[in-house]
């Protein structure tokens, strides 16, 4: 019993970690090095991520400054963020790459906020899917007479309050990336 009840929590615990690695991808009007994780660069004929072919730092709170391991790959990299979703437009001086983050208007703020329910929403399910598949596997436990049934009862009640924490978690992570966006 014990096993999948561990086995479930870790579940639960890779999906908030995952939640809060698409939140930190989701551009807000601060400067940000974690929006740049998706990215891959085209290089020596290879897609690279660019944080392996360039040095990404915030010097200040609405600059991002980019400087490549190769000078060579500048252009590579400019391309790859022009292309991205993040709608940035990066300049380069021949050395860095320098990209200005603009304030959101109100309009993209809504529209990020919808996109972080939208995330938060997925993990809440995927939370609740990991509390159904403990519940399975206690149940087969049950008929495997592995276990009783008041031990599949505590099993029961033990799921259904870490996945009440899960989920307490999950919205304690969105109300925090809501209030990022919402701030001016």
């Amino acid at each position: 019993m014990r096993e999948a009840i561990s086995a479930t929590e870790e579940k639960m615990e890779k999906t908030v970690a995952a939640l809060k690695d698409g939140f930190a991808a989701l551009r807000t009007g601060r400067a940000s090095a974690a929006i740049f994780d998706r990215i891959r660069v085209d290089c020596y004929g290879d897609k690279s991520p660019l944080n392996q072919v360039a040095n990404v730092s915030v010097p200040e709170a609405r600059l991002i400054v980019i400087q490549p391991f190769d000078k060579s790959l500048i252009g590579e990299i400019e391309k790859a963020i022009r292309s991205s979703e993040l709608s940035l437009n990066p300049s380069n001086d021949g050395k860095v790459i320098r990209i200005s983050i603009p304030p959101l208007n109100e309009e993209r703020r809504k529209e990020l906020v919808k996109q972080a329910k939208n995330q938060a929403e997925q993990s809440r399910v995927a939370i609740r899917n990991a509390r159904r598949d403990g519940n399975d596997e206690l149940k087969k436990m049950l008929k495997d007479s592995s276990i009783t049934e008041d031990d599949e009862a505590k099993g029961g009640a033990e799921l259904q309050k870490l996945t009440d924490g899960f989920i307490a978690r999950v919205n304690q992570v969105l109300e925090e990336k809501e209030k990022e966006i919402l701030e001016v």
